[in-house]
């Protein structure tokens, strides 16, 4: 795959400049944020050459570091940056979500949560604390498991709650195996969560379920 000659007003740092971000694609974005090529390959052609491995921008973004370094001789120091790009975006959606009442506003939760949790090869289990007016205490993680399964105890989650003087929070666990539906054992569960935190005053918000290309709210689907 060869990179086209761009004239230059349509080269994306120009477009960039004159048009914005969201003008680009993402094979154009990638490009930008390694600056270069290697081994006589346009970093265009070498972003086209990661997406293409790896499918989606999300899933080239969280993939190891070292991986990715081997990756069409892209070396320690380009993935790094990658990584580091998908860092800011967590820290950028962290900022926002704290700043905000997450239930007015609560795209910057569910992007978060996403980023953390849709490429994980092993299945974890959140908890994002509010306070009285929804906004977001601390998010944590607080079990993980194995590939298709996570030990909960209701106990350690109250304890939680308790500790951030918490009036709500948001679960979220992810499915790594693609498939963001809820099982009759993760309804089971989030009704005994519920149960337990509203008798130290704390109302479940929501559950979301994250997976690689999938989000499941259990407060939309009418399971709270």
């Amino acid at each position: 795959m060869s990179s086209p000659a761009w004239p230059a007003a349509g080269r994306p740092r120009a477009r960039l400049a004159s048009q914005g971000a969201e003008t680009l694609t993402d094979a154009e974005l990638v490009a930008l944020v390694l600056r270069t090529g290697v081994a006589g390959r346009p970093a265009l052609a070498l972003a086209h050459d990661l997406l293409d491995r790896y499918g989606r921008v999300s899933s080239l973004l969280a993939a190891p570091v070292p991986e990715m370094a081997g990756t069409a001789g892209l070396g320690l120091a380009r993935a790094g940056q990658l990584a580091a790009a998908l860092e800011l975006s967590r820290r950028s959606l962290r900022e926002q979500m704290q700043a905000r009442d997450s239930l007015a506003s609560p795209a910057a939760v569910r992007g978060y949560l996403r980023l953390r949790l849709q490429h994980l090869g092993h299945e974890v289990f959140w908890g994002v604390f509010l306070d009285a007016q929804n906004r977001v205490i601390a998010a944590e993680e607080l079990f993980r498991g194995t590939l298709t399964q996570t030990s909960v105890y209701p106990r350690e989650v109250v304890k939680r709650a308790l500790a951030h003087n918490s009036a709500g929070v948001i679960l979220a666990h992810n499915h790594p195996s693609g498939i963001a539906e809820p099982s009759i054992q993760d309804q089971a569960l989030t009704h005994s969560l519920a149960e337990s935190l509203a008798l130290v005053d704390v109302k479940v918000l929501d559950h979301f379920i994250v997976a690689p290309g999938a989000f499941l709210s259990f407060a939309e689907r009418g399971l709270l």
